[in-house]
């Protein structure tokens, strides 16, 4: 079974690189911490639905999109 929290967070930094933001940016967008984005992209952190949606919005896709 693969690791959700690395496949999750491999897919939001794919994305967040792919639309030339940094991850201070995105947090920044998603008013949460760079630190915390930047463990949720080395699938250290488990991430909220709450947080994978702000995380979505400020990305402007789906939430699914990031599963």
């Amino acid at each position: 079974m693969k690791n959700i929290n690395k496949e999750v967070g491999f897919n939001i930094r794919k994305i967040r690189e792919d639309k030339g933001l940094s991850q201070e940016k995105l947090a920044a967008l998603a008013d949460l911490h760079r630190a915390y984005v930047g463990q949720i992209e080395r699938g250290e952190k488990n991430i909220g639905l709450r947080n994978l949606e702000k995380i979505a919005k400020a990305l402007k896709i789906n939430t699914k999109d990031l599963l």
